[in-house]
This record gives C-alpha cells, structure tokens and sequence, in this order.
C-alpha cells in the first residue's frame, strides 16, 4: 500500500509559509492606512464630536448650585415648600455661611443670574444680599468673645485652636467655616497670622458653644469660656436676611433654590419645550412666555417651504445644464457658483435694499403697473422676505447635487422610452425622474439642515415673524449668556435633525443619496 505524501506548504521570499505572511503584509498594510487617518480623527473628534458632547452636558449641567451654596442645600433637603412657610434658621445660617464665602470669591452674582433664569428677582436678590453679607450684627458676639478673652482677637491663638487633634470633631461647624476662610486667603495670598477672624467664625464658634455635648479641653479655661458663650446674647440670621431683602421670607425664592439645587437638571430641557418645575411638579409655561414651540414649528415650516421652493427652482435650471454640451454647461454653473464669492451679509443686505417697501422689486411692480404706490408689498420683516433671501442663498447647494445626479443619466434611456410610444410627458415621468430622485434627495437633505441653522439670514430680513430657532439660540449665547438653555434648544434641533436622517433612510433609503 503507497503512502499518501503530505502537500507541500507553499513558502515566501523569507521562508515563511506564504498564508502567514499574506496576512503579516495585509495587517501592516491596514495599521498603515489607519495611521493615515488618524490626523483626520483626532480633528472630527476635537472640532465636531467634542463641541457637541459639551453642548448637550451643558443642557443638564446645574453645578454652581450645589457648589455655591453647599450647606444651604444640605440644609434644605427637609424642607418643604409645599408648607408655604420659610425655611428654619438653621437655613438661613448655612445661606450666611455660604453666600459670605460667594460674594468674597464674586460668584454669587452668577449663581443669582443661573437661578433669575427661573424666578425673575433671583439676580438682584443675591446682587444686594452680596454686599451685605459682611456686615450683618453678628459682631455682637464678635465682641463678646474678645471681651471675655482679648486672646480671640489674636489670630495665633485661632490657628493654635485649629491645630488641636479635637478641634474637628469638637467644633465642626467652626471649623469648616475656618478651613474655608483659611483656602480664601491663601486665594488671595494674605498671611494668615496676619488676619483678623472674620464676624462668621466667631458666630460659627458661638453655635458650637451652644451645641457641646461633653466638651475636651481645647484650651486653658475652657469650661469657663462653653459656659460663656452659652449666656451671650444670640443673634437671628432670619431677620438678619429679612431686613436685607424681604424677598427672603418668600417660599418661593427657597424653592427655587431647592429644586435645581441637583447637579444634574431637567429644567433647561423643559424650559426649551415651554415647560417649567414647580412646586406642584412639571408644568406648562404661561400662555405669555410659551415662545419656544412656535419658533421650533416655524423653523420647520419655513425650513420646509424653503427646500420645496429651492427644489421647484433647481430642477428645471439643473435639467438645462445637462441638456448643453459640456464646454457651455460649465460656463454657466460658474453663474450657479458665482454667489459663493460673495460674503453672506452682503447677499442678505442686497435683498434688504430688494425687498423693502421703497425698494427694487415694488418699485418696479409700481412702475408696470401691477401694484398701486399706496398699496406696495410688504416682504421685508415677515416670513415672505426669510423665505425668498434664505431660497436664493441656498438654491446652489439644491442645483449641485442635482447637476451632478442628472449629468449621469444617459439620454438614450428616454429615446428609448419614445421610441417605445411613450410620450415626452411618460418618459420624463416614469424613465427620467426616478433616476434623479437620489440628487433631489441629496439636495433636500442638505438644504433643510442648512436651513433650520440659519441664524443671519432671519435676523437681517425676517424680523419678528421671521426669525428662526437658532436666532434664540444665538441670543441666549451673546446676549443672555444663559448657555444652558440655548444647549438645550441646540440639543433639540440636533434631534429634529437625526430622526429626519432616520426618516430619510427609512422611506427614501441612505444608500440612495447621491452627489453624482
């Protein structure tokens, strides 16, 4: 019986089995390629996925809430406003604590603009409170601790205090109101030896005093020094904010700190969709605020009328050039360039001088005849003169993608149709259309997410009834400098733009857009 040889196992140049190093040349060969894309990635990454993850954490970002007032919120968690009534005092000392540290390090008049975002009044409430903070009567007991002992006065006596290994555990609101006090000079650069303890920490003091359980010695007399501060006079932080703002007895106010005192909120994104938080639960905005959802509705709408105009326009310009020699059909899609050489602005102020009552176009309706000089058009400020200027701008960006689908259809298709008896009508509808449906496509798509970003444009021509979406976007980010809310309004257009992608791929099919 003849034994069956074993197959002999092809080997390359470098006397590897060739299969091994095939797949070696091919590993490289994508490790290569990949390397070659990499500059490319790192660019979408930093200057288009990054602004975006930013935008919409920003949407949901509440932050200077709890971080501003930190005691304050703790102190709210039991509070309800359901009762109508202001909080306790307990409440109103943690403010103090909190909005003294706010107004050294200037940022409680950011956190009065984040929370006038919800209740008008909020701003100026936390603007004057500000300035006072620092010098509510709480030196009372400033000056009867010094009179007790003129060694409060000195701040080595505070830091040789805070170095003892029960100063924590014995004072504990003293110390951290000294741990703060102790990181704003060191902010500031100031010495703390140097530094005279603010009216707070002796206030801080006091409470604990009041609050001892079995008290260790921190320090000689003690004893004498808990049963002291116990007999002072106590100061009420409530009156205190009272007789600087009697917005502070409002339960509103405290609500409204309550309830976007989470780090992560909901209440940009309700306020984008006309809807607020209150102490009832989710609500609908009042019928004279609810602006948002008729700028979304318009937006669309326009958006919408706007492709469908660029389309009406665009097919029969683009099924013209492809109908001329090649040579000619060039020299006039320089004509369908020739807008991008010129500056956006500039094109919108042109239709400005067009459009308006005194302008171009009415003046030569009255010239003709077809309009009367005291009844001339009115297509500026409105959403006829959006319309038209936004059509204009974005035709070429219809025309192109068209151009380019109908330059590939061959002509012989639609002789074929006529040789076959059908007519010019029946072969431009059921030979020639359907094969430029992807270019219609590509240039919808295209226009109508243009078109609902477009911010110049409606600002310049469209006035009131006009504007669109991003126009309030735009505001809020130069002008109102509420970021939240303009990234939550942003959040929501980039949705409307994915579910009309989805759509899109759904019905028509993605691998059918085409550019040519």
């Amino acid at each position: 019986m003849q034994n069956e040889s074993t197959p002999e196992i092809p080997l390359a140049a470098d006397g590897r089995p060739l299969e091994q190093s095939l797949q070696r040349a091919l590993r490289a060969q994508k490790i290569r390629a990949f390397l070659l894309v990499v500059p490319l990635l790192v660019f979408v990454l930093i200057t288009f996925l990054a602004p975006i993850a930013d935008m919409l954490y920003r949407a949901v970002d509440n932050r200077i809430v709890s971080e501003t007032l930190p005691r304050t919120v703790e102190a709210l968690s039991d509070w309800e406003e359901s009762e109508n009534e202001p909080p306790e005092e307990d409440v109103f000392i943690a403010l103090y604590y909190d909005l003294f540290f706010a107004a050294e390090n200037k940022i409680h008049t950011r956190l009065g603009s984040r929370l006038n975002y919800q209740e008008t009044g909020m701003s100026s409430l936390f603007r004057r409170t500000g300035r006072r903070v620092d010098r509510f009567d709480t030196d009372e007991l400033t000056d009867a601790f010094i009179d007790f002992d003129p060694r409060w006065e000195d701040p080595t006596h505070w830091i040789t205090l805070s170095e003892h290994p029960e100063f924590a555990n014995q004072l504990p609101e003293t110390a951290g109101v000294w741990d703060d006090w102790t990181q704003l000079l060191i902010a500031e650069e100031d010495e703390l030896s140097e530094e005279e303890p603010e009216d707070l920490i002796y206030f801080a003091l006091y409470r604990d005093l009041n609050n001892i359980g079995q008290p260790v010695a921190l320090m000689d007399n003690w004893s004498e020094t808990v049963s002291a501060a116990q007999s002072f006079e106590p100061v009420s932080l409530r009156e205190q904010f009272a007789d600087a703002d009697e917005d502070w007895l409002l339960p509103s106010v405290w609500g409204t700190i309550k309830r976007f005192s989470p780090t992560i909120t909901d209440g940009y994104l309700l306020n984008a969709v006309d809807m607020q938080k209150t102490a009832d639960g989710i609500e609908a905005q009042p019928e004279s605020r609810q602006i948002y959802g008729l700028l979304f509705g318009r937006t669309l709408f326009m958006s919408l009328v706007i492709t469908i105009s660029s389309i009406l326009l665009a097919y029969p310009i683009s099924y013209f050039l492809t109908s001329l020699p090649m040579r000619k059909a060039n020299l006039l899609l320089i004509l369908v360039l020739l807008p991008f050489w010129t500056s956006l602005l500039v094109r919108t102020s042109a239709w400005k001088v067009l459009l308006q009552q005194q302008g171009v176009i009415n003046d030569l309706l009255v010239w003709v005849g077809l309009v009367d000089d005291a009844n001339r058009l009115v297509m500026m400020n409105n959403q006829t003169g959006t319309i038209i200027a936004m059509t204009h701008i974005l035709l070429p960006f219809m025309i192109l993608p068209m151009y380019s689908v109908m330059r590939t259809i061959p002509p012989s298709y639609v002789r074929a149709a006529k040789s076959l008896g059908a007519t010019n009508w029946t072969a431009f509808w059921r030979v020639y259309f359907p094969q430029s449906v992807p270019g219609i496509g590509a240039g919808s798509i295209l226009v109508f997410i243009m078109a609902i970003g477009y911010y110049i444009t409606p600002a310049i021509v469209g006035g009131t009834e006009g504007i669109f979406i991003s126009n309030r976007i735009a505001y809020h980010i130069s002008s109102s400098l509420n970021w939240g809310l303009a990234s939550a309004l942003g959040g929501i257009l980039l949705l409307a733009v994915v579910i009309l992608y989805w759509l899109y791929d759904k019905f028509v099919g993605i691998d059918n857009l085409k550019l040519g």
